[in-house]
């Protein structure tokens, strides 16, 4: 693969809660590895922006992604990033945050279900609630489709590597056909992007987030953006899965790959 056509687009500095390596040593390691692009897109949970101080984190994440960007220009694009979580949960909030700050890039995610913890921090779940669970997280990953202020819409089946790697619980994608065609059709309508997440390749599911045949009916029913991200929380994890993220793309039909400046879509022939 050509490292310096390697754009990805979901990256966390230790400005998120959960990120361990600095925006300068992020682009070193970019640097070195030979990519052209990075977005910092450092966490920003909508429904706790207050209470934990992410109003706070997201400040500092956008000041050092700043100087990262100075201090490597012309080596790297650095791009002004913000995964904006559950952000249809409190949409005016989600606007200011939004406005308050000039981004290349606003990811969309649902993490949590409200008034719920992050499928992440959930330590066990009941087979006889999985179909729930499903129902209700797409139900509001079409809430956040329909709102609509965000970029690309970050890791579809989220919480599937959850499922998983605390249970055993595999869900098949095709049971829920009407409601991810619903979520699709939205950023089809609304000109969005689908991000290809590599990050499940890491973790037991050892999956893309959607996984080949959502991308493909992406395609196949207008998509027309797709962004790639390796949803990194290490330098070490840049970029990781991308072969097999771009093959994704290229046997869905896509033949190019998009990124945002100033929120404005870019297209790059996919190689």
């Amino acid at each position: 693969m050509n490292c310096k056509n390697i754009m990805d687009l979901h990256v966390h500095t230790d400005n998120s809660f959960d990120g361990h390596h600095p925006a300068m040593f992020m682009c070193e390691t970019a640097v070195s590895m030979g990519l052209r692009a990075v977005a910092f897109t450092d966490h920003c949970e909508v429904d706790a922006y207050y209470t934990d101080s992410f109003d706070r984190s997201v400040r500092q994440s956008y000041l050092e992604n700043a100087k990262a960007r100075s201090a490597f220009m012309g080596q790297l694009l650095v791009l002004q990033g913000i995964e904006l979580a559950q952000p249809h949960y409190d949409k005016e909030l989600a606007e200011k945050i939004v406005s308050s700050y000039q981004y290349d890039i606003v990811i969309g995610s649902v993490h949590n279900l409200r008034d719920r913890r992050d499928f992440y921090y959930m330590e066990s779940f009941n087979p006889d609630e999985i179909d729930s669970l499903v129902n209700e997280y797409l139900d509001e990953l079409i809430g956040l489709a329909e709102w609509g202020g965000f970029d690309t819409l970050a890791h579809l089946t989220y919480p599937f590597r959850y499922f998983y790697a605390r249970s055993g619980i595999t869900v098949d994608i095709n049971e829920y056909k009407e409601k991810v065609d619903t979520i699709l059709s939205l950023l089809v309508e609304k000109e969005k992007a689908l991000e290809i997440n590599t990050g499940g390749l890491r973790q037991p599911l050892n999956k893309l987030s959607p996984e080949f045949e959502t991308i493909k009916r992406f395609k196949d029913m207008g998509g027309k953006f797709i962004t790639i991200g390796s949803d990194a929380h290490y330098a070490e994890h840049l970029a990781s899965g991308f072969a097999e993220a771009k093959e994704a793309a290229l046997a869905a039909g896509f033949k190019s790959e998009t990124f945002f400046q100033s929120r404005s879509p870019f297209e790059i022939p996919i190689e």
